[in-house]
């Protein structure tokens, strides 16, 4: 099985190409996605996350360079581009404003429908999606338009997961929802991806949140990725990331400052629950 989902090469995108509006969104990319796992993408505003993205998937085509899937250049075949929508489904920004149909069981279903699915098929995956995603049955046969916020994001991400796609990417899944929202979203995702094996790429721009649910990190800064690797190898690289005036996650503050008070605490900690673990690894110790 090839370990690689996706791979960009020497990718660049340029909005308004040859007019006096021209924007060099992206720069000479190169970057690959691995299958199986959860990679996160990071950067301000305008460095060319959202661009990146929608390039994943053939939304937009790259002014140069090669976006790979499976191996293959998805723009070799243009005319299958819709294809290699079904193979890398992206989730955009409020995703729950596309929502159209009468029912939330036809939301949801519309994609496998689309597909050709025969109607067994696609009322599998509509159950299926609806749990990954926290859709409750009881939802099924109302209007998505009864929803709340949060409930038909959970929505509009059932929809693109009942696709089956190998690559689920999504843009800001948790934008402009409360915590207890966001956390429903973000751990659905996460045992998506564990019970699936499917690969999962979340832009956020939260490191707290990349720190907690992804495996491997892509920074993005000025149209440009300046670094990948680990959530150990790209938060150990603190000062690069102040460089692009991004930042390590809070609670890795802290442990830093406890540190310094001479309080030894072991390992790489970028989450809450990291911290806790070594802080009472430590209160055993003394107590022996």
């Amino acid at each position: 099985m090839n370990n690689i989902a996706i791979s960009l090469k020497n990718v660049s995108f340029v909005y308004g190409e040859n007019t006096p509006f021209e924007i060099k969104a992206l720069e000479n990319v190169n970057l690959e996605i691995k299958s199986g796992v959860v990679t996160g993408i990071i950067g301000h505003t305008g460095s060319g996350k959202s661009t990146l993205v929608q390039l994943l998937n053939g939304l937009l085509k790259p002014t140069s360079g090669e976006v790979c899937v499976d191996g293959e250049n998805i723009w070799d075949k243009p005319k299958e581009i819709s294809k290699v929508r079904y193979k890398v489904g992206l989730v955009m920004q409020y995703p729950e404003y596309q929502l159209f149909e009468d029912t939330v069981k036809k939301d949801i279903a519309y994609a496998p429908t689309n597909m050709g699915l025969n109607e067994q098929t696609i009322d599998k995956r509509v159950v299926e999606a609806s749990e990954f995603a926290g859709v409750d049955p009881e939802w099924l046969d109302k209007s998505p338009f009864e929803l709340s916020g949060g409930q038909k994001r959970r929505v509009a991400i059932a929809g693109i997961m009942a696709m089956c796609p190998q690559v689920l990417v999504l843009d800001e899944p948790a934008a402009g929802l409360d915590p207890r929202g966001k956390k429903l979203i973000l751990d659905g995702l996460r045992q998506y991806q564990k019970k699936t094996g499917s690969s999962v790429v979340i832009v956020s721009h939260s490191m707290e949140d990349m720190a907690k649910y992804c495996d491997e990190i892509i920074v993005m800064a000025s149209s440009k990725v300046i670094m990948q690797g680990t959530c150990d190898m790209v938060f150990s690289n603190a000062s690069q990331l102040a460089d692009v005036g991004l930042d390590i996650p809070q609670i890795t503050k802290i442990v830093e400052n406890i540190r310094k008070h001479n309080i030894e605490i072991s390992g790489n900690v970028y989450t809450v629950d990291a911290a806790y673990n070594e802080i009472i690894t430590l209160f055993n110790k003394k107590d022996k």
